[in-house]
């Protein structure tokens, strides 16, 4: 299977650039996986979608303002930063721009030095591990400095950055967000609680595994970064009672759909636990716990569009996608949403 096989063509103006004003205004492209029916609806229309009894898992990491920008102590070169995952003792692991001013032991100053990076060591991948000193708290100094993570195809500044976090963000770690759950509001759980659907939270860190680009020709040769996750007991038995009562698992992302994939075992049945995950979904995947998944539309050659084809099948996907295109959707993190359902 070739990366190639997931390109398609995307006119630059269907990229949505900013998120709309209502979070539940978007369109919904629903797609019947078995018969291949497809309808153009509304996401507030999903309530019609969902049944009693089914089980919607959401991700509920919080974004936090992870793109820091610097200078080389020695040399006054800018420094662009992205914060990846944390480590042990104030050690983060990044990415950094441009890399060949970002050698081992070299020292970065942000905010006229309130923050102070060392390169402490360059992965194999060409991340660096870096070694920050401050005085107070981290946290408090990242949300003075740093700026919400975008990814690089949004150019528009995001005027009010709580729009790049779900209403149910909780646990910071990601540099990026859980796209799909940008469109659900608290009416709308509501109005999905009020009709039987139960809802189950689980943590994924979104980093750099979810959207580094396939470099190799061969799917299967692609590489996972590692993220982290975690699965309480009390979620997975509600996931799980859930399932064994007949419900469907309705995962709302790709990030939700790795993470339970990741922790469930080979009878379909989730565990409770944390650690890192490097799971490639892609064609082929025979899925364990989740039968419906609400996701946005995704960059050719993606993962997520590869995650996606799982599910729903190469040809059926990328014929849906053109016709997304055709009807001038929104693509990508504050774009239109799709619901992948098993009929």
């Amino acid at each position: 299977m070739k990366t190639s096989d997931f390109y398609y063509d995307l006119p630059k103006e269907l990229i949505a650039q900013d998120p709309l004003e209502d979070r539940s205004s978007s369109r919904l492209l629903v797609l019947h996986r078995k018969s291949g029916r497809v309808e153009h609806r509304v996401f507030t229309d999903i309530v019609e979608y969902l049944k009693p009894g089914d089980c919607l898992v959401r991700n509920n990491t919080k974004v936090i303002p992870a793109r820091l920008y610097g200078t080389r102590v020695d040399t006054g070169a800018t420094i662009e930063l992205l914060l990846l995952k944390r480590m042990e003792n104030d050690v983060w692991e990044t990415l950094v721009k441009p890399g060949k001013k970002a050698r081992k032991g070299a020292v970065i100053s942000f905010g006229d030095g309130i923050l102070t990076g060392e390169i402490v060591d360059v992965k194999e991948d060409g991340n660096r591990l870096i070694q920050f000193r401050y005085e107070g708290i981290f946290e408090e100094i990242l949300d003075q400095l740093g700026q919400m993570p975008l990814p690089p195809y949004i150019t528009h500044t995001l005027k009010d950055k709580n729009r790049y976090q779900t209403v149910y963000a909780k646990y910071e770690g990601s540099a990026a967000a859980p796209t799909a759950g940008l469109h659900f509001t608290e009416e709308l759980f509501q109005k999905l609680e009020e009709k039987g659907v139960l809802v189950a939270n689980v943590t994924l860190h979104v980093g750099l595994g979810t959207f580094r680009p396939v470099k190799v020709d061969d799917v299967s040769k692609h590489h996972m970064h590692t993220e982290f996750y975690q699965v309480t007991k009390e979620e997975a038995d509600k996931i799980n009672k859930a399932k064994q009562a007949g419900g469907r698992i309705v995962c709302v992302g790709t990030t939700s759909c790795r993470t339970i994939e990741s922790a469930a075992d080979e009878n379909g049945v989730l565990k409770p636990g944390q650690g890192d995950t490097d799971i490639f979904i892609y064609p082929g995947y025979s899925f364990k716990m989740m039968d419906v998944l609400i996701t946005n539309f995704h960059l050719p050659e993606s993962t997520l569009l590869m995650l996606v084809s799982a599910l729903a099948g190469k040809e059926q996907v990328m014929r849906v996608y053109e016709e997304a295109v055709q009807e001038r959707y929104r693509f990508f993190s504050f774009g239109d949403a799709m619901i992948i359902l098993d009929d």
